[in-house]
């Protein structure tokens, strides 16, 4: 009901106002609870009000209910109220009300932006490619591969299928879109050889000791290591339903009365999990063909009343990512898979 800055210092004051206000009608205050809704800023307002000694939580912003109607009253005023009644509910321990956000450590945020930050990298350096072979694809040149090493020196014998040479403006929006890509192919190979000295120099701390087992498996790579157990495996997660659906591996039923359906994936986790892992899943088929688990998969779409593959990559998805959870966790190896030799 009452609108600050974005100071944390100044609603600092006014929760201990607060606080004294009460006391001084006579109450006693044992406990001061805050919630906000997860956003842009992050978690560095709440870790500031911890390190206070101020109970602090965030909430989900998409696990708060509201009206369906066609069009309802939405003001600050009304969101405040319903965001406390929720809020009240929660903290009486009542199911339903909402969903609060984990809030890690300034560590752990940090160990996230190297995959985060490749990612990007990849997506950029894919974008940069296909523009290059657009722009000399409306010039008629094709099998020309511009991300290759020696591109920019075999640009210039290019010819169009007229026998005339490359344009002098789009010769050198392609040599600028190469110089861009040399960059970021640079920033790439820099993420990657940072994060192998760090695995290096402390191999057996934390997170580490999941990549390194992760990455023993044939057929996982050090990046997709990484990108699990940072996103994740290395979360307090109580039990392997909680990881399928941190990842949003988790089917989404329509039930009402006598209709039912599936409406497919809830796809309310982690995006980049779930990329991930549908991704690792085709690869696992390919190297650990005798593991339990690709034997199940095919077990299941082989014939011609088998499942359709695409739909049951998913499920095996879903079960890869729990044995690998079990096995970072409690050392139990899914059956028949076939690791690396130790570094």
């Amino acid at each position: 009901m009452k609108k600050l800055e974005p100071d944390p210092a100044a609603l600092l004051r006014l929760l201990e106002r607060w606080r004294a206000e009460a006391i001084k009608t006579g109450r006693t205050i044992g406990r001061i609870a805050l919630a906000y809704e997860a956003g842009r800023d992050g978690f560095w307002l709440a870790r500031w009000l911890q390190a206070r000694g101020i109970e602090v939580h965030v909430i989900h912003s998409t696990s708060v209910a509201v009206s369906r109607e066609h069009r309802r009253a939405k003001t600050d005023r009304l969101d405040t109220a319903m965001r406390m009644r929720v809020f009240l509910g929660w903290l009486r321990g009542e199911r339903g009300h909402c969903g609060m956000v984990a809030i890690p450590t300034l560590p752990d945020e940090d160990a996230k932006r190297p995959s985060r930050e490749r990612e990007s990298l990849v997506g950029e350096r894919t974008r940069i490619v296909n523009r290059m072979k657009s722009a000399l694809a409306r010039l008629g040149i094709r099998g020309f591969k511009p991300g290759l090493r020696k591109a920019p020196k075999r640009l210039e014998a290019l010819r169009t299928p007229e026998d005339s040479a490359i344009p002098p403006n789009m010769l050198d929006e392609i040599r600028r879109d190469m110089a861009r890509l040399a960059v970021v192919r640079a920033q790439i190979d820099e993420i990657e050889q940072a994060r192998l000295e760090r695995l290096e120099q402390a191999p057996e701390v934390g997170p580490h000791a999941m990549v390194r087992l992760l990455a023993r498996i044939v057929g996982v790579g050090v990046e997709t290591a990484d990108m699990l157990v940072q996103e994740v495996l290395s979360r307090n997660l109580r039990d392997r339903r909680a990881v399928a659906r941190y990842a949003g591996l988790t089917g989404s039923p329509d039930e009402s009365g006598s209709k039912r359906r599936e409406k497919g994936l809830a796809k309310t986790g982690n995006a980049r999990v779930r990329r991930g892992l549908i991704q690792l899943a085709w690869r696992f088929l390919m190297f650990q063909k005798n593991t339990a688990l690709a034997q199940w998969y095919r077990a299941r779409t082989e014939g011609a009343k088998g499942a359709r593959k695409t739909t049951m990559i998913v499920a095996l998805a879903r079960k890869l990512l729990i044995a690998l959870w079990r096995m970072v966790t409690t050392g139990i190896l899914p059956e028949g898979i076939v690791l690396r030799p130790a570094a």
